[in-house]
């Protein structure tokens, strides 16, 4: 079984405005509400793929409640902790020509609440996956990556980290089966501007010596560079299509690279990965099955 956690998941109410005026009312030519957040994501494209997963997290509120009924309605198995107080956010996404985003910030995560999720994660097997994706809230430990993988780190599970600089460092130590920064984000972790292919393998490799088994790294419209557990380097070009969203494209690569593992072929994993993460990034949603597949067809 493959189990995605999202911290601090949120209510996206996206609105399109044909010109936005900051201090005066503005009419709407298009709105949109999506449930989500880095981990739920994944379970979102993974369902498109094929792949059960199950999603584990913090919801609090009404809001709460309809992240965790619009998890269900996709046919997805949703185990998540209720928080007894406050709401889960709601992220709005200003789209007028540019996009402005307003974040919310999110319910306050109990010590009691903590327990209670890794009693949920206490009944993962050998074989099953991980997935841990995003920041950490400010009223959880800067070390709850670390807690969860030590917590586990006697089974034989496959942890997959999409997180940056100091967060993704500090879980080198417990092997993770896949980490996925993008190129600006291994060039941060080392101090460097990173410009050509030979410069961000040479880096992804450190991370490789670190302890990492795959490192994935997104290049936006250069593509994506794969350094698989075995020592090959696997380069895959960016899909063809008109940009239309930012939301998720990142998530849905994880997504696809996990489904295409299940074919034992890393080449496919990264092509499939990529696939997935274009026909989001093309879409006004997440990706669709369908135009991953035809994505797919053209790399």
């Amino acid at each position: 079984m493959i189990y995605t956690v999202t911290f601090n998941p949120a209510v996206d109410y996206i609105v399109h405005t044909d010109g936005m005026k900051v201090g005066e009312v503005n009419r709407l030519s298009g709105e949109e509400i999506y449930f989500g957040g880095k981990g739920i994501n994944v379970s979102f494209v993974l369902k498109e793929l094929g792949i059960e997963s199950k999603a584990l997290g913090f919801v609090a509120g009404f809001t709460g409640d309809a992240i965790e009924k619009g998890v269900l309605a996709k046919g997805i198995a949703a185990d998540f902790v209720h928080l007894e107080e406050g709401f889960s956010r709601i992220n709005v996404k200003i789209k007028s020509g540019s996009e402005t985003e307003l974040n919310g910030q999110g319910p306050r995560i109990t010590e009691a609440a903590v327990e209670e999720l890794f009693a949920k994660l206490s009944q993962m097997k050998d074989g099953d996956v991980l997935v841990l994706a995003g920041s950490i809230p400010n009223t959880l430990p800067s070390d709850m990556y670390e807690k969860i993988l030590d917590f586990l780190k006697d089974r034989k599970i496959r942890f997959v980290v999409d997180a940056t600089k100091e967060l993704l460092m500090k879980v080198l130590k417990y092997k993770p089966f896949l980490i996925k920064p993008n190129n600006f984000e291994l060039g941060e972790i080392f101090g460097k501007e990173l410009k050509t292919d030979a410069e961000i393998a040479e880096h992804a490799a450190e991370l490789k010596s670190m302890g990492a088994k795959n490192v994935l790294v997104s290049m936006a419209g250069d593509g994506a560079l794969l350094l698989d557990e075995n020592g090959r380097t696997h380069r895959c070009g960016v899909c063809k299509g008109t940009v239309r969203n930012s939301v998720g494209a990142g998530d849905s690569m994880v997504a696809g690279f996990i489904a295409g593992c299940e074919k034992n072929d890393y080449g496919y994993a990264l092509k499939l990965g990529t696939a997935a993460g274009g026909a989001t990034a093309f879409s006004d949603g997440l990706a669709r099955r369908e135009d991953i597949y035809r994505l797919l067809s053209e790399l």
